[in-house]
This record gives structure tokens, sequence and C-alpha cells, in this order.
């Protein structure tokens, strides 16, 4: 018997080795706490230099938004997407949201080597606490959004109380989303400096502030490619239910819900398979 199975036998497990899949589910779920923590700490964290502290979580996407109104209304002019103020509020918060997501999940691990070489956690409660982070910070932004709409169409419908359920939906995708991105920039760090400008196209290309459909209905085929998109999907599924004119088909609600359930499923296993590497190649 070799040192390593009699160790095994034992009882003793090696520093870091990676548990089997399900208990390291397990695991990530009975440490949910911490993740929670996490986020509350590092939303302070953020703020806590500044005068208007988590007001910014709002303040900023209106800014955004606003700004986009002002240009883009400007050079869409009678082109522009019907009701366009509720249209581009419903895209630029949503698509804040995920992109957050993506961004802070891609510098979970990098971001909190200190916490990855102390402590022995499942490393994907990284990314989850900044899922949740977003989260918590789109609350209010929601609320604004649905002031918004009232004041601008006077209109609240049955359709509204689905809602919730597309956050949800585009909640566990996001989740997906963190966890790749967090696994490709802890092992390739040059990806981290092309983020930026894959949040940029990803804006650019989901139809946050123009309508696809008067774009690209000319072009059916592209059409049909570009629903793939799920940036446009989750936005374009919230904009059926809150804003006049537009309708969630159900083509739109079985692409997201397939997203939802798909991709953290992709990315729990993606990221679970280099459990073992993650704060060992700095």
């Amino acid at each position: 018997m070799t040192l390593a199975e009699f160790a095994t036998t034992h009882g003793l497990k090696r520093i870091g080795a990676r548990p089997p899949f399900f208990k390291y589910i397990a695991e990530v779920w009975q440490r949910r706490g911490f993740a929670w923590m996490l986020s509350n700490f590092t939303n302070q964290a953020t703020h806590a230099r500044t005068r208007l502290g988590g007001w910014w979580n709002i303040l900023l996407p209106t800014i955004q938004a606003g700004t986009y109104g002002l240009i883009f209304g400007l050079i869409l002019g009678s082109s522009r997407p019907h009701n366009f103020l509720p249209f581009l509020f419903t895209g630029v918060f949503l698509f804040s949201f995920m992109s957050g997501c993506f961004q802070s999940g891609a510098g979970s691990i990098t971001g909190n080597s200190g916490l990855v070489k102390s402590l022995t956690f499942p490393r994907a409660l990284l990314p989850l606490s900044t899922v949740i982070q977003q989260f918590i910070n789109l609350w209010p932004q929601i609320a604004l959004l649905l002031i918004t709409i009232l004041i601008t169409q006077q209109s609240l419908t049955v359709s509204w109380l689905l809602f919730p359920v597309v956050i949800l939906l585009m909640t566990s995708f996001s989740f997906g989303l963190a966890l790749v991105a967090a696994r490709l920039n802890a092992q390739l760090r040059d990806l981290g400096k092309l983020i930026p400008f894959v949040i940029r196209i990803a804006f650019y290309v989901s139809g946050v502030f123009f309508s696809v459909d008067k774009v690209l209905g000319k072009w059916p085929e592209v059409m049909a490619v570009f629903k793939f998109n799920p940036f446009y999907d989750f936005i374009e599924l919230a904009r059926g239910l809150l804003v006049n004119g537009y309708a969630p088909t159900t083509e739109l609600w079985l692409l997201c819900i397939g997203w939802a359930v798909l991709l953290p499923i992709v990315g729990i296993v993606f990221f679970w398979k280099a459990e073992e590497v993650y704060g060992r190649d700095d």
C-alpha cells in the first residue's frame, strides 16, 4: 500500500482537492450564506468613500439611460422605436445587470486571491457572490423602471406579474455566465483586457436602443441567427411584458428558459473542472 492509499483509507484528503461534482454542489448550497455576506460586504466597500453611497446603483444606470436617450433619440429621429423611453430604460437596466454579472464574475477569482489562497471553500461561491451583489443592486433600478413606464405610458397590465419570472430566469443565466467568465479570466488573464470591448459589442448588437425587427427585418436569415443572442432575448421578453406595443412571444419564452437552464449547468461543470488550479498560478 502506498502512502497516498494509506492516507485515503484513513479519511485524509489532499488540500485543495476537487470534490465529486454533486458533493461540490451540496457544499456550495450549504455555504450560500458566505456568498451572501461577501456580496453585502463588497457592496458596502464599493461605496464606502462616496457621499451618495448606494444611491449610485440607481443614479449611474439612470444617467446612462438618459444619455443614450438624448443621443440616440436625436440620431434615430422619427425611426425611434415605439414608446422609446420605456423601451430604452428596459434595455439599459437589464443589460447593465447581465453585463455587470459577466464583468464582476470574471474578476471574482483574480480579485479575491487572498481568500482563494488562505481558505478552503467551493470557489463557485465567489462568482455566485458577484451575481447576488448585482441582483441586490438591480431591484431599485427595477422600481425606477416600473415608475418610468407608468408615467410615460400610464398602463399596468396583468403581464407585469410575469416580469419577476423573467428576472429569475435572467439571474440564472447570469450565474452561468459569471462562472464561465470566472474560469476563463482566472486561467487566461489576458482575456480580462478584452472584457470591456466584449461588453460594448454586446451592447450594440442586443437591441438596447434600437428595434432589431426594423433594422434586420429585411434579412430574415440574419434575424433568425440574431435571436439566439441571450442579451437580446431577455431584454425583448421583458419589453413584451412591460411596454405597450410589444409582445412576449412563445419563441422568446422558450429561448430564455433554455438559456436559464443550459448555461448554469454548463457553467458549473466548466468551473468545477478547474477547481484545483484556482489561486495556484498567481
